[in-house]
């Protein structure tokens, strides 16, 4: 099946509604209420969590997904090396261009 010009548009659309609403929706709800303290303090740790599950997804879980460390030396190394980046500068920043130089020149070498 072949796609025209109105099917993308509206293929567009359906897909800035679907990314649109869920970042809406709380700004509706919220807007007249006051965010309890309870959920200020545990929506700190959603990002690190989330960051956290991808890259020991992207580290332990192999393509099968089973848990695996076979053929993963370069990426290994780089995260220990991230953490103690991350530890030491406290910069997202730094952390994340430093651990892909890191994945590059070991991959080139090991």
């Amino acid at each position: 099946m072949e796609w025209n010009t109105t099917q993308h548009f509206w293929l567009i659309i359906a897909c800035f509604v679907v990314a649109f609403i869920p970042r809406f929706v709380p700004l509706l709800f919220f807007r007249k209420r006051k965010i309890p303290l309870w959920f200020n303090e545990w929506m700190r740790y959603v990002p690190v969590s989330l960051f956290t599950a991808l890259v020991v997804k992207d580290l332990f879980i192999d393509a099968s997904y089973s848990v695996s460390i076979v053929d993963k030396a370069p990426e290994l190394i780089a995260a220990v090396l991230v953490i103690g980046i991350a530890y030491w500068t406290r910069s997202m920043t730094i952390s994340v261009i430093l651990g892909l130089v890191a994945v590059f020149i070991l991959a080139a070498f090991i």
